[in-house]
């Protein structure tokens, strides 16, 4: 179903008269390549900063906090930490928890004991929900809080940022996994659908295209959530493509919906399951693919036929990282400390500056803008048929990727 659109821009938060004391840092939702270089960038802001003492890290986010289950990371020295800065996913453990009222109020008590002042909370959309949550509690109660959002999410649906650490690294998976898989379709010709994660949005599943360089590379069509999803019209594609090329490579977002806004995945589960949040669940499970699969086995008899699911391998994969994706998750970490000095609240935002090479800069928004919505990719990213990826998402797309594997091919072939 289409995300709602984001609201006109504000660029400032409120003030509280400064404050010291300890500083609290948690990971949130599903993990990334770099959210540790996040952590690492928050750490080595966090003990230089004059406003700042002891950096502590919550064990699986709220759940840590609650249970006062809490690691020193101002003494983990710098060996440490640079390592885990280039490890993949959550180094605190992640949660997908929204706290209740209760909660929040318990949590406090953890906070006052520790002398809590500062809480940086690593995550997406869900996560800014639950640190305005934190914010608005820490104002009923009297204790003064100032509360940061560290951006992160691979599916790059944060709205107010320019894109979210994270998305890069999974984005260039996405593109390399396919420039594999279109050698191997090439290989021995068929049919084959991959199906890539993207709830609401479909730069995930757009990143696909990034790896094509000649007019016959796959993935030859590519469908996501921001253009209604049509069996028939499906079918026809994937026909005609095969016709002319004797083989089709086919990327689907997840979350792909018909007319109505229902997913297929809901619409094919005999149940489905939900989050905390009150997502469904889409990832985890074939059953797309495979249907997809055997509804083109039935519109092409005897035709190979192939589905895959990429699932969450894309999320912490290690060894395919971006390096501008890198810097730019220990940016975040570190200007967030430095925001903290002056701002009650916010989010960490990314913004892209105009012209022709890529220039990039972080500022702070309302935890508001950003908690608890998303945003799609432009109309302008997917072309008119809404079956493939347009030159203006690579131009968007291809700084956060980077370099990817370089191929050849055989002169005559």
């Amino acid at each position: 179903m289409a995300a709602r659109k984001s609201p006109p821009r504000r660029t400032s938060s409120p003030t509280r008269k400064r404050s010291v004391g300890h500083a609290l840092i948690g990971q949130s939702g599903g993990p990334t390549v770099v959210i540790n270089q996040s952590l690492v960038g928050i750490v080595e802001a966090a003990v230089g900063a004059a406003h700042i003492d002891k950096v502590f890290g919550a064990r699986h986010g709220v759940k840590g906090i609650l249970a006062d289950d809490l690691v020193r990371l101002d003494t983990q020295g710098k060996a440490v930490l640079e390592k885990v800065a280039g490890t993949p996913a959550a180094a605190l453990g992640s949660v997908r928890k929204k706290p209740t009222r209760e909660e929040c109020l318990a949590m406090f008590e953890t906070f006052r004991k520790r002398d809590i002042r500062f809480v940086f909370y690593i995550g997406g959309n869900d996560s800014a929900e639950t640190a305005n949550i934190l914010l608005e509690t820490s104002r009923s109660v009297g204790h003064e809080l100032r509360v940061i959002h560290v951006p992160k999410t691979i599916d790059n649906d944060l709205r107010v940022t320019d894109h979210c650490p994270g998305y890069g690294s999974a984005a260039k998976f996405v593109a390399q996994a396919f420039l594999g898989d279109d050698l191997d379709n090439r290989s021995l010709p068929g049919i084959k659908i991959d199906i890539v994660m993207g709830r609401h949005a479909g730069f995930l599943t757009a990143a696909s295209v990034l790896g094509r360089r000649h007019a016959d590379d796959g993935p030859h069509l590519v469908y996501v959530p921001e253009v209604a999803f049509d069996e028939q019209r499906f079918l026809d594609d994937v026909a005609d493509v095969y016709a002319r090329r004797g083989r089709c490579l086919v990327a689907v977002s997840e979350g792909v919906h018909d007319a109505s806004g229902v997913t297929l995945a809901e619409r094919i589960a005999t149940s489905a399951e939900h989050d905390a949040h009150g997502n469904v669940q889409l990832s985890g499970s074939g059953a797309l693919g495979d249907w997809l699969a055997a509804r083109v086995k039935q519109a092409l008899p005897g035709t190979r036929v192939r589905a895959d699911t990429f699932g969450y391998l894309q999320r912490s994969f290690a060894g395919c990282v971006s390096e501008r994706d890198a810097k730019e998750a220990r940016m975040v970490g570190r200007d967030a400390v430095r925001y903290s000095r002056t701002h009650e609240s916010g989010t960490v935002v990314l913004e892209r500056a105009p012209g022709k090479s890529y220039r990039c800069r972080t500022a702070l928004a309302p935890l508001d803008q950003v908690a608890r919505f998303t945003k799609s990719m432009p109309r302008a990213f997917v072309n008119k048929r809404g079956n493939d990826i347009t030159q203006a998402f690579v131009t968007y797309a291809t700084p956060l990727a980077g370099k990817l594997h370089p191929v050849g091919r055989l002169k005559g072939i």
